[in-house]
């Protein structure tokens, strides 16, 4: 999902300017609409945004840090903390600006009489997920229950987050590696070689194989200074491009279209779903405003909006089964399990079986797939050395064998 700056008015007419993530502007105005307010504009809020540069903001809350408030939170209530001075106690203690503001701002609230779900949904930074949470604990009275699954949610997201990363920073180096590598050469390596050619052919031909690595290394050698700002300028407008509802989509595409990775990416964003699903579900939420929120969670714009889709059906009167099925972007299985959740009345728990069956099969197929791509990457960055080698080196054993020819 994208960020977008939006300006919108209350009821009172109090103007209010927050970041909010979303898939379109369409979809930001709507949002907002159908909450009562007045939107003024929705503009996006990326590296290029209105044809004027804006740097990314760092005003966000770590993953870990709102756990951690979140735990305290819910001790402090249990212990029989009013929220207004609990939220007042856990501000001191913040040493982070923005998030000590923050909280601020939602005691602030509370304390005028706003629900503490409204207040942290009006910061613009809090995922939907939590203030969603929150509505349906104070709704239902068991504020203390829900908060206690929402952690334990967010726990398993963000060990399962981890694992995915640790195990994608041994290629990634790789990677980088390489291509620092192979610049080095290309650039400093080949262009030396051809000097020492230069000096010592005496006017005779070189191989070709060797006057092709040459020409190689002067053109990257003499074009680096300016192909080096083109990619950043052209990373730029990909990311900005991704950004807006047809690029996000189309790459979102050709990811789930990718062999390997494309499955794996479709099994996360299922896992991603149901656990999100579930824990709405056993929060109390009914199961039209969990998947509309459940999609709002999901990075896969094509799932996303399938899920949409299938929030209509379900407010139709379909069930959740063949409204899933009938966008055919679910897995059979994760279909049939969710059929049996509904058939047994026990949807929250299998929502998180699904979850944690894909779970363990993407952590599976992503060690698998790294156990495969590793090996491959040494290979080819093999090859590609001998190459360059056996491309420089062929004269010297031409001239070793009676000279330049």
């Amino acid at each position: 999902m994208a960020e977008f700056l939006v300006k919108v008015a209350d009821e009172t007419g109090r103007m209010k300017e927050r970041v909010e993530q979303g898939y379109s502007t369409e979809e930001i105005r709507d949002r907002f609409t159908q909450q009562g307010l007045l939107v003024y504009s929705v503009k996006p809020r990326g590296v290029l945004s209105g044809g004027k540069i804006v740097l990314p903001g760092r005003k966000k809350i770590k993953s870990d840090q709102f756990i951690i408030f979140n735990s305290q939170f819910l001790t402090l209530i249990r212990a029989g903390q009013p929220i207004v001075n609990a939220l007042a106690s856990l501000a001191r203690q913040q040493r982070n600006p923005f998030f000590k503001a923050l909280l601020e701002d939602v005691r602030d609230r509370a304390k005028g009489g706003e629900l503490i779900s409204d207040a942290f949904a009006a910061q613009g930074v809090v995922p939907t997920l939590y203030t969603t949470t929150l509505m349906a604990g104070e709704k239902s009275g068991n504020l203390e229950e829900v908060l206690t699954r929402y952690i334990a949610f967010q726990r398993l997201a963000l060990t399962f987050k981890k694992k995915l990363q640790s195990s994608l920073v041994y290629p990634a180096l790789l990677i980088v590696l390489i291509v620092g590598m192979l610049s080095f050469m290309f650039t400093y390596v080949i262009p030396k070689f051809g000097e020492l050619y230069a000096q010592i052919s005496a006017g005779k031909e070189l191989p070709a194989l060797t006057l092709f690595m040459l020409s190689v290394g002067d053109v990257a050698k003499k074009y680096a200074i300016i192909v080096l700002p083109a990619i950043a300028i052209a990373i730029v407008f990909f990311l900005r491009w991704k950004s807006t509802e047809r690029g996000g989509m189309a790459v979102d595409n050709v990811r789930l279209r990718t062999p390997v990775i494309g499955a794996i990416w479709l099994k996360y964003q299922v896992a991603l779903f149901s656990r999100t699903l579930g824990t709405l579900l056993s929060g109390g939420i009914p199961l039209v405003p969990a998947m509309e929120t459940s999609a709002g969670s999901i990075q896969s714009r094509a799932l996303a909006d399938a899920v949409k889709g299938a929030s209509q059906r379900v407010r139709e009167g379909r069930s959740l089964s063949a409204s899933l099925a009938e966008t055919k972007k679910f897995p059979e299985l994760a279909v049939e399990m969710i059929e049996v959740g509904e058939a047994t009345g026990a949807l929250p728990a299998m929502l998180t079986s699904v979850s944690e069956f894909y779970e363990e099969d993407v952590e599976t197929a992503l060690t698998a797939a790294m156990a495969l791509i590793e090996p491959l990457l040494l290979i080819v960055m093999g090859v590609v050395v001998v190459f360059v080698l056996l491309a420089l080196y062929m004269p010297i054993f031409t001239l070793g064998a009676g000279g330049i020819k």
